[in-house]
């Protein structure tokens, strides 16, 4: 296959160079294409070399002039614009994203963007799951899931793209799996805090579950299906971010219980946290369709309501108790 991979950050320069053990594969740059090529890796992931057989584009009708599929792996701020370009040089190419959260100020998850711009009846998809992009870059084992509203597509391009490294499986549940790969971003947060403050195992253990019930409540109040929050764009993705020390959205948490700002957390971190970037629009669309969020409600209150860490852990312990799958 012809692949297209948009976004030479550490998951595009990641997936790229994963797919081009089997593919014919070309990253395409927004800035420093030509230092790229002559470095052959990405800043983002030093010292993890890109294959000779990666071609780096800077030009981006040259990168789809004869693809086979594009794969958008830009943050999910930049999705809109670039499948705009994509639709402008290459209508209708079949199109995957690799972005988790919500659009900032449409709160619309990836799917709803790329439907504004290029209508909901082209083959599209996205790829999501638990992957940290260092360990996806050095080949090791990898599980993700490539869900389209499209079965048949889902099933047919996971098949396409499927290799020993990196497993991908097929879902049908497109709003499930982007869900899952958004809210778990803002639980994530919510444990850096927890293991900041020295909270132990058991508390972090507890919060996993417990953030796992709000991303089902929310899920499926949105139309996801109960069983995909399980897999791996659910249950597995989370964990790993909760748990993982290359998780971002931990970091921020471990800056936050640390007594840091949240600029100086986001500053120190040097990348996108896309779980700072969500927790408003979760929060907000919990609020709309009546499902309780207490965890990601707490996280908002410190992210932007001047709440302190240790506040918002003893909110949440002095919480009535309740039957636990109410």
């Amino acid at each position: 296959m012809r692949l297209a991979v948009l976004g030479a950050g550490a998951w595009g320069s990641a997936l790229a160079t994963s797919f081009s053990g089997a593919h014919r594969v070309t990253l395409w740059a927004r800035r420093d294409a030509h230092r790229l090529a002559q470095a052959r890796e990405s800043p983002y992931l030093p010292g993890e070399r890109f294959p000779d057989t990666l071609c780096v584009e800077g030009d981006l009708a040259t990168a789809l002039r004869d693809a086979d599929l594009v794969l958008v792996a830009t943050a999910t701020a930049g999705l809109r614009d670039t499948v705009r370009a994509v639709e402008d040089t290459r209508p209708g190419l079949p199109l995957l994203w690799a972005c988790k959260g919500f659009e900032t100020g449409t709160r619309r998850l990836p799917h709803e963007v790329v439907a504004e711009v290029r209508g909901a009846t082209s083959p599209c998809g996205a790829l999501s799951g638990p992957s940290f992009a260092l360990e996806v870059s050095r080949g090791q084992p990898t599980a993700v899931v490539l869900a389209s509203r499209d079965g048949a597509f889902a099933a047919t391009t996971a098949a396409a793209l499927n290799g020993p490294r990196l497993r991908i499986y097929s879902s049908d549940d497109l709003v499930g799996v982007e869900l899952g790969g958004a809210v778990k971003n803002v639980i994530a947060i919510a444990a850096g805090i927890a293991d900041g403050l020295a909270l132990g195992r058991n508390a972090r253990a507890a919060l996993v579950t417990r953030g796992l019930a709000e991303i089902v409540r929310l899920g499926v109040a949105m139309g996801g299906q109960p069983a995909t929050f399980m897999g791996l764009a659910g249950l597995g993705d989370l964990v790993l971010t909760c748990t993982g020390e290359l998780s971002r959205n931990r970091a921020v948490g471990l800056a936050l219980a640390a007594g840091k700002t949240l600029e100086a957390a986001l500053a120190e971190l040097g990348h996108v946290s896309e779980g700072v970037a969500s927790a408003l629009a979760v929060r907000d669309l919990a609020r709309e369709r009546g499902v309780d969020m207490p965890i990601a409600e707490a996280v908002c209150g410190i992210l932007f309501g001047g709440l302190s860490p240790a506040a918002a852990v003893r909110e949440l312990l002095a919480r009535e108790p309740k039957a636990e799958g109410a």
